[in-house]
C-alpha cells in the first residue's frame, strides 16, 4: 500500500480513548456516511484536541461523516471546537438540553454542523438548540418526534435491518453481518455472477504462475473488471511511481504475488448487488485494518495475507455459502485458511480485533488488544489509516 498518508496519521493517537467504526446505512442500501464513536478507557481520559480535529481533518478532508464522542467532558470539548469541515455530530438528549451547552449546540449551525439527537429528551428543547438537530438515534421500537428524521442504532443482521426500513427508520448504524454466514432452511446460495468467476479463475491461475498472456486472455472476457482493476492500481492508495497502463505492466510492477491481493479486493468489491454494498464496505476496511496491524510484521507476504484475511472474511455473507465450501474454489493461503475456517491460527487474533472496532466494544476491544499487545493510540492510528486509505479508493 502506499506510503502518502498525512502526517496527522503517522503516529500513535489518542492514547486514552478507544476508536469503533459503522456504517450509516441509507433505505438504498448505500452508506450515507462513516459514524466514528470515541470512548475514554478511563474516566478521566481527555483527549488532545489539536490531534484529534487533525486527525479527523487528514481522515476525512471534506467532511460529512458522523462523530460520536462519548461521555460529557469530549463532548463538550468537541462542542467548544468542532472540526473545521463539517460535520455530523450526536448528542445525547440529556446533553441537548442542559442549558450549559445550549451557546455551543447554537454555535454548531452557524458554524456549518449538523446535530444529530440521540434519543428522547423529557421535555421540548428551546428554538435555537432544537434547530441544530434534524435527526434523531434511537433504539428499534422507539418513534421520532415530529420534524425529526428516524436513524436506527445498533443494529445487526440483514432481517434486523430490513425489519427497522420496515419500521419507519431512514436510516440504520449497524452492520448486515451478526457473525459467520449460518445457511438458513430452504435458503439458497447466491450463484457467483460471471465478473466474479472471472476474478476466482484469474486468482487461481496467478496462484499456478500461469504466463502473463494466459492471464491477460482471462481478463479480457470482462473489460469493466479490467478497467476496475487498472483503477485500483492507480489510486492515491497504492502510491505506485509510475501510471499503470495494462494489466502485463501491472504483473511486470507488483509481480504475481501482490497481483493476488489485487485480485482478492477485486473480488470483495465487484458484486453488482445493491444490498450488498454495506458488506463491501465492511470487507474494505477490515482488509486494510487488517494489513495496518500487520505493517511491524517481518515479512512482506504476511503483510499481504493479513489484508487478504480482512478482505475475505465477510465473503460468506456476500456469496451466502459458508468458508468451509467457499475456499475449495478459492484459492488462499493456509493462514487466512486457518481463520476463516477454523478460527485459529495467527491472524485470528487480529480479526477478532477488528470485530471489537466494527461492534463498539470496550470490553472486547482491551480483551483483543491485550492478548495481541497492542496500546490503543497505536491501535487508533491504524484504524484512522485504513478509513483514510478506504475512502481513496471508494
Amino acid at each position: 500500500m502506499s506510503d502518502n498518508i498525512p502526517a496527522a496519521l503517522d503516529h500513535a493517537l489518542l492514547p486514552g480513548f478507544a476508536l469503533g467504526y459503522a456504517p450509516v446505512i441509507d433505505r438504498q442500501r448505500a452508506i450515507a456516511a462513516t459514524r466514528l464513536t470515541l470512548v475514554p478507557l478511563r474516566p478521566d481520559a481527555r483527549a488532545d484536541q489539536a490531534e484529534l480535529l487533525a486527525a479527523l481533518a487528514a481522515t476525512w478532508p471534506n467532511g460529512g461523516e458522523l462523530l460520536n464522542p462519548q461521555g460529557e467532558t469530549l463532548l463538550a470539548a468537541v462542542l467548544a471546537q468542532p472540526p473545521a469541515q463539517p460535520t455530523l455530530i450526536e448528542v445525547p438528549a440529556f446533553i441537548a438540553a442542559d442549558a450549559v451547552h445550549a451557546p455551543a449546540l447554537a454555535a454548531l449551525k452557524a458554524a456549518g454542523h449538523t446535530g444529530v439527537l440521540k434519543g428522547l429528551p423529557q421535555s421540548a428543547l428551546p428554538a435555537d438548540v432544537a434547530a441544530v438537530f434534524n435527526q434523531v438515534v434511537l433504539e428499534p421500537g422507539q418513534a421520532a418526534p415530529a420534524g425529526l428524521t428516524l436513524v436506527h442504532a445498533g443494529v445487526r443482521g440483514a432481517e434486523a435491518i430490513d425489519a427497522s426500513f420496515a419500521a419507519g427508520a431512514s436510516a440504520v448504524i449497524g452492520w448486515p453481518m451478526d457473525g459467520p454466514y449460518e445457511a438458513t432452511p430452504g435458503g439458497n446460495r447466491t450463484e457467483m455472477g460471471t465478473d466474479l468467476q472471472v476474478i476466482v479463475e484469474l486468482m487461481s491461475r496467478v496462484d499456478q504462475g500461469e504466463d502473463v498472456e494466459r492471464l491477460e486472455q482471462t481478463l479480457k472476457r470482462d473489460p469493466s473488471l479490467a478497467f476496475k482493476l487498472l483503477r485500483y492500481l492507480n489510486s492515491a492508495a497504492f502510491g505506485l511511481p509510475v501510471e499503470v497502463s495494462s494489466f502485463r505492466h501491472a504483473i511486470m510492477l507488483l509481480g504475481y504475488a501482490r497481483m493476488k491481493r489485487w485480485l482478492a479486493l477485486l473480488l470483495t468489491t465487484a458484486s453488482k448487488d445493491h444490498s450488498m454494498r454495506p458488506i463491501m464496505f465492511g470487507a474494505l476496511r477490515r482488509g486494510l485494518l487488517m494489513e495496518e496491524f500487520a505493517q511491524n510484521m517481518s515479512e512482506r507476504e504476511q503483510r499481504d495475507e493479513m489484508f487478504i484475511c480482512g478482505l475475505f472474511s465477510l465473503l460468506d455473507h456476500m456469496l451466502k455459502s459458508p468458508f468451509e465450501k467457499l475456499l475449495q474454489s478459492i484459492p488462499v493461503p493456509e493462514r487466512v485458511r486457518q481463520a476463516l475456517v477454523d478460527d485459529s491460527g495467527p491472524y485470528q487474533p487480529y480479526l477478532q480485533l477488528v470485530r471489537a472496532l466494527e461492534a463498539e466494544s470496550v470490553f472486547d476491544y482491551r480483551d483483543s488488544a491485550e492478548a495481541l499487545m497492542l496500546g490503543a493510540g497505536e491501535i487508533n492510528a491504524c484504524v484512522l489509516r485504513a478509513l483514510h486509505k478506504a475512502a481513496q479508493l471508494e
